[in-house]
């Protein structure tokens, strides 16, 4: 009997130690498609955008609306309670939704006109969305999506 107590609280032990927590998983999501940031200060000049995606021979004009890029700016703290305001980039930056877009290479085009309608940019760049895992990769995988810059010249690069 006492090497029987002993033996049955390291079974105990053991058992409970493969048993894991399941993951918190949110309901949050993965938007997809192709977000767009246009810098400073080419970014100042722009009153309207397009971009295309295409792959498969198929292209998609999804609808780009650019708003007014922010980042954190300084954190202010009274006592326990800290805040931390938004403060203009100078950039603009809008999200695509394309539905269907694959995991693999696809073309983007960006269009930037000004307020005349004049054109600012037209710039294509390659770029291979990727899935997303907004709760961590114990959670599952949310839909692709991809990040374009365009800079002060025009020219479209990845988000860093």
């Amino acid at each position: 009997m006492r090497r029987l107590v002993p033996a049955l609280a390291l079974a105990a032990t053991l058992t409970g130690c493969g048993l894991a927590e399941p993951p918190s998983c949110t309901l949050i999501g993965t938007p997809v498609g192709v977000g767009v940031t246009v810098e400073p200060p080419l970014a100042a000049r722009v009153a309207s955008a397009a971009v295309e995606v295409c792959w498969d021979g198929a292209c998609h004009r999804p609808r780009l609306e650019l708003h007014p890029e922010t980042r954190p700016g300084a954190q202010t703290c009274a006592g326990e309670n800290c805040s931390v305001t938004m403060e203009p980039t100078g950039g603009r930056a809008g999200f695509a939704d394309v539905a269907g877009l694959p995991k693999r290479p696809v073309r983007v085009r960006v269009t930037l006109r000004d307020s005349r309608g004049e054109q600012l940019a037209d710039t294509t760049i390659e770029v291979t969305p990727e899935g997303r895992f907004p709760n961590g990769p114990d959670c599952g995988e949310g839909g692709p999506n991809a990040a374009v810059v365009v800079d002060r010249q025009g020219t479209a690069r990845l988000r860093d």
